[in-house]
C-alpha cells in the first residue's frame, strides 16, 4: 500500500469521544432519519411487489419484467439538473432550495405509493407497472436531493458519521417495506381481513412511513445556496448546469481513472452478493435458514459494518481507508469459496455472512465518503452525485450480470476466488490515482486540514 499520506493529526485523542457524540448533532441526526426515508420506497417496487404479485397468480415471466420499473435509480442523472437548476413553487420559497424538493418529492411519493396500492395486479397490470415506475422515479428523485443535501448540509467533521448514520436507516427503511409490510400483510390475513384489502393497507402503512422523511425536512436547516445569475431563464439555467456539471467534472486531472475507479472499486462485491440467494438455497439450505441468516444476522453485521465504516473514515486519511474497505470486501468473498467447500453448515453460514456484510458495509460508507469527496461544487452536487451513482449502478447491474454464467461454468468455489480477483484493478487504479496526487488534491478541494 503506498504511503504517501499521515493519518489527521490528534485524531486518537478525541476520536472516539467524538466518533459517539457526533451522533446525536441535529445534522446528522436529521441524514439519519432522511436515509430511512431513502431506502424506505426500494423494497415496495421489488421484493414486497413481487410477493404481491406471486400471491395474486401473476406469472414469473411478467414478475421478472417488472424488475424494469427500477431503471429511474440508474438514469437518475438525466433529470437530476433539474433539481439543481430549479426552484420547486411555493415550496422552495417557503422551505428554501433543497427542502423544497425534499418535501415536494415526499408528496409526490407518498401518493405514488397509495396509488399503487389501490391497484390490482391481475386485472390492471399495465397500472401496477405505472404506479410501481412512478414510486421508482419519485424515490430516485428524493435520493437525488437527499444526496445533495447531505454533502452540503453536513461540516467535514459530521460526514463520516452522517454517511454511516444514512446508509444503516437506509438498510432499516428497505427492512420496513419488505419485510415489515409483508408481515403486516400476513397479520391482517390471519386477523379477517379480507384478502382483497390486506396489500392496500400494507402499502398504506409504507405510505404513512414517508412521514419520517417530512419531519426531517422540516426540522432540518437549508444549506446555503449558490449565486445564480439574475435575469436567465428557467430551462436555460437548467442546460448551463448539466453542461456545467459533466464539463467541471471531465475538466478535472485524470477524471477517466477516477470515473474507471468508481466503475470498478465495488465490482467484486456486486459480481459475489448478485448470486449470494441462489448460492445459499442451492448448496442446501432451506428458506427459513436463508431468511433468519442472511436478512437477519446480516442486517444486524451490516448496521455494525456501517458504524465501523464511519468511525475508520473519520480517523484515517480517505485513500488509506480506500485501501481498508478494498481488501476487506476481496477477503469476505473468499468466505464463500470456504462456506461452497464446508457445505451445509449452519455455523459457518453464520460466520460467513457476518463477514460478508460487515465488511460490505465498511467498504459502502467508505466509498460514499469518497463520492461526497468528488463533489464539492455546491452548483453541481445533485447532478455529479447522481452521475457517480448511476455508474456504480452499472458495475452493479450490467457488469455483474453474467454472473451466472461464471458460477455454472467454473462451480461455487472458483466462482467466488474470481470474484474476488475481480476487485483487483479497483486497488490498481487506487495506486495509479494516489501517485497522481489526486487524494492531496481531493482533500485541498474540500478544506480538509490535512493534506493527504
Amino acid at each position: 500500500m503506498p504511503k504517501s499520506e499521515t493519518p489527521r493529526p490528534g485524531a486518537p485523542h478525541h476520536s472516539l469521544w467524538e466518533a459517539v457524540t457526533v451522533y446525536l448533532r441535529p445534522s446528522v441526526l436529521v441524514v439519519i432519519l432522511l436515509g430511512f426515508s431513502s431506502g424506505l420506497p426500494l423494497a415496495l417496487t421489488g421484493t414486497t411487489l413481487s410477493v404481491w404479485m406471486t400471491e395474486s397468480g401473476v406469472s414469473l415471466a411478467n414478475i421478472g419484467l417488472f424488475s424494469l420499473v427500477g431503471l429511474p435509480y440508474t438514469l437518475k442523472f438525466i433529470w437530476a439538473p433539474l433539481v439543481d437548476a430549479l426552484d420547486v413553487p411555493l415550496l422552495s420559497r417557503l422551505l428554501g432550495r433543497r427542502r423544497g424538493w425534499l418535501m415536494a418529492s415526499q408528496i409526490a411519493l407518498m401518493g405514488s405509493i397509495l396509488f399503487l396500492g389501490l391497484q390490482d395486479p391481475v386485472t390492471s397490470p399495465f397500472m401496477v407497472a405505472l404506479g410501481a415506475l412512478a414510486v421508482a422515479t419519485l424515490s430516485a428523485t428524493q435520493d437525488i436531493v437527499v444526496d445533495a443535501f447531505r454533502v452540503e448540509r453536513l461540516d467535514t467533521s459530521e460526514q463520516a458519521a452522517g454517511m454511516a448514520g444514512y446508509v444503516a436507516a437506509y438498510r432499516i427503511g428497505m427492512l420496513v417495506s419488505g419485510a415489515g409490510v409483508i408481515a403486516l400483510v400476513a397479520w391482517m390475513e390471519y386477523s379477517g381481513v379480507p384478502s382483497a384489502h390486506v396489500w392496500f393497507w400494507g402499502y398504506v402503512g409504507a405510505a404513512a412511513c414517508v412521514l419520517v422523511g417530512m419531519v426531517a425536512t422540516l426540522l432540518a436547516h437549508e444549506p446555503t445556496a449558490p449565486v445564480r445569475e439574475e435575469g436567465v431563464g428557467a430551462m436555460t439555467r437548467v442546460v448551463t448546469t448539466a453542461i456545467g456539471a459533466f464539463s467541471e467534472f471531465l475538466s478535472r486531472q485524470q477524471a477517466i481513472a477516477i470515473l474507471l475507479f468508481v466503475l470498478l472499486y465495488k465490482f467484486c462485491d456486486a459480481f459475489a452478493g448478485v448470486l449470494t440467494a441462489p448460492f445459499v438455497i442451492s448448496i442446501g439450505f432451506d428458506k427459513a435458514t436463508y431468511a433468519a441468516i442472511v436478512k437477519g444476522v446480516g442486517l444486524a453485521a451490516a448496521l455494525a459494518g456501517g458504524f465501523a465504516g464511519g468511525f475508520i473514515a473519520r480517523a484515517l486519511p480517505l485513500s488509506t481507508c480506500l485501501w481498508i474497505g478494498g481488501i476487506l470486501q476481496i477477503l469476505s468473498n473468499l468466505a464463500f469459496t470456504g462456506q461452497a467447500l464446508i457445505g451445509v453448515n449452519t455455523t459457518a453460514l453464520t460466520a460467513t455472512i457476518i463477514v460478508e456484510n460487515f465488511t460490505g458495509a465498511i467498504g459502502t460508507v467508505i466509498f460514499v465518503a469518497y463520492l461526497s469527496a468528488l463533489c464539492g461544487v455546491r452548483a453541481h452536487t445533485a447532478t455529479q452525485y447522481a452521475l457517480l451513482t448511476a455508474l456504480t449502478a452499472v458495475g452493479r447491474t450490467v457488469l455483474a450480470s453474467g454472473g451466472g454464467f461464471v458460477a455454472e461454468a467454473t462451480g461455487w468455489p472458483l466462482f467466488f476466488i474470481i470474484t474476488s480477483l475481480a476487485g483487483i484493478p479497483g486497488l490498481l487504479l487506487l495506486v495509479w490515482l494516489q501517485m497522481k496526487g489526486h487524494f492531496r488534491h481531493l482533500a485541498r478541494e474540500n478544506q480538509d486540514p490535512d493534506p493527504a
